[in-house]
């Protein structure tokens, strides 16, 4: 199995998994919001939020979506993943700074 490896510290924005479903992978697949939700076994609500951003991939919903998509779970996790950390390190970035790294003697 082939592993995603994200840069240490991406200078952009990584796309929310969401993202990728809207505008590339639910048209490539010529499906609807109404049949992928049908065909993931979840509601349609569900589905908008994560198109709209408005909700993670949960582990749960990587492996609907990788079966859906034939590419497995992780992929989604991996994106899921690079978008959160980007944020939270965005969003913490004064905090951090205040932490003091430690080294074992």
């Amino acid at each position: 199995m082939n592993d995603i490896i994200a840069a240490a510290r991406p200078a952009f924005r990584p796309s929310h998994p969401g993202a990728v479903l809207s505008l590339d992978v639910l048209p490539a697949l010529g499906l609807s919001v109404k049949t992928a939700a049908d065909s993931l076994g979840v509601s349609r609500q569900m589905l908008h939020r994560v198109l709209a951003e408005r909700a993670s991939v949960t582990p749960e919903m990587a492996v609907r979506l990788g079966k859906l998509c034939g590419n497995g779970p992780r992929v989604w996790l991996a994106m899921q993943q690079a978008h959160d950390l980007w944020e939270a390190e965005r969003r913490l970035a004064p905090e951090i700074e205040r932490i003091p790294t430690m080294h074992a003697n």
